[in-house]
Order: structure tokens, then sequence, then C-alpha cells
């Protein structure tokens, strides 16, 4: 009988994750963060009094985002480290791996906060949120539609990815695709 091989046996990597979150905090979300509104809405995609939400009840409803200390009484990843991850890969189709270095997060990590994410939010905000629009919704929809210039339009849907030939060169990692070619969404409008 052939021997299994062996799989190689995972490495620590310090990562030191205490400093990873006081930069976060410090960055966005301190009583004077180094970065604007602007530049936090641009970043994260959503206010931070948005993002803030969602983290707090993350962290009040579901033990896995609450910060823990390990047996040697150094504290574990923050929810704010969590949340920050798996809201940055969500908000740029990045890959778990590319959060390591700013949140300080190893991929399986992020992978994990990631899938939590996603059933923790449906579970708290599905009810609220991911339903069919009612009646008020409708006509707050047709509304905002309207104000834009699209009377009668419910809302949008990205519908292709085009390929951008002159992309710079410094952007082209975050327009690519799988084939390695950038692009860029067109977004058509649905009424």
């Amino acid at each position: 009988m052939a021997k299994k091989p062996k799989r190689p046996s995972r490495r620590f990597i310090e990562r030191n994750r205490e400093d990873g979150h006081d930069r976060l905090y410090k960055d966005y979300f301190g009583e004077n963060p180094v970065f604007s509104d602007i530049q936090f809405r641009r970043r994260f995609r959503m206010q931070r009094h948005l993002f803030l939400r969602i983290m707090k009840a993350l962290k009040n409803h579901y033990p896995y985002f609450q910060q823990r200390v390990d047996v040697t009484g150094r504290r574990g990843l923050s929810p704010l480290q969590k949340s920050t991850a798996a809201m940055r890969m969500l908000a740029y189709g990045v890959s778990a791996d590319a959060v390591d270095d700013y949140v300080r997060i190893g991929e399986s990590t992020a992978m994990e906060c990631l899938r939590r994410f996603a059933q923790c939010v449906i579970s708290i905000f599905g009810e609220e949120y991911l339903r069919r629009p009612n009646p008020f919704d409708m006509h707050r929809l047709l509304r905002v539609g309207e104000d834009r210039g699209f009377p009668g339009m419910m809302g949008s849907i990205d519908c292709m990815h085009w390929e951008w030939k002159n992309c710079p060169q410094a952007w082209k990692g975050q327009f690519a695709r799988d084939h390695g070619k950038a692009t860029i969404i067109l977004e058509a409008i649905a009424s």
C-alpha cells in the first residue's frame, strides 16, 4: 500500500492584528479620523453610520462577530476587522487574500467572515430589506426615478462588462476579470 503524501503544515503568520484594528479605527472610525466622510463613502461604498449600524447588529446578535480573548489573554480579531473584510470583498469583488495587507486577516478567516456576514445580514435584515417592495416602496422608487429623469423606472440592472482597451495601467488590477482584461460595467436602466 502506497503511503499517503503528507499535507504541508500550516505556517503561522504573525499579522499583528491588534495594530491592524488600531490603524483601521484611527483611519476611519476615531474621533478625528484620518479619512473624511467622502473618502469613507468612496472606499466602503456606503456611509459610515450605515456601516456602523450593520457592524453593531452583527456584534449584538452573533458571537462570531464579538471580539474574544484567547487563552494567552490576547485579543482576537475585532468586529470592525471582520466586518471590514467582508464588506470590502463584497464592495470591490476582491479575493479574500487581498484584504490581508490592511485589515490584517488571513485568507481562510476572511472567507469565513464573508460567509457568516452574508448569513447574519440575511437573518437580521432580511425581513425588512430583502423582500418584495410594498406599495409605499413602489411609490418612493417611482418618485426617485422620476426625480432623476426616468419616469416609470423602478430600478437599474448591471447587465454586462465591456472591455476597457485604454484602461490606465495602474488601474488594470482593479478592473480585470478572470480573463485578465480590464472591463467596465454597462448599467442599463429597466422600467
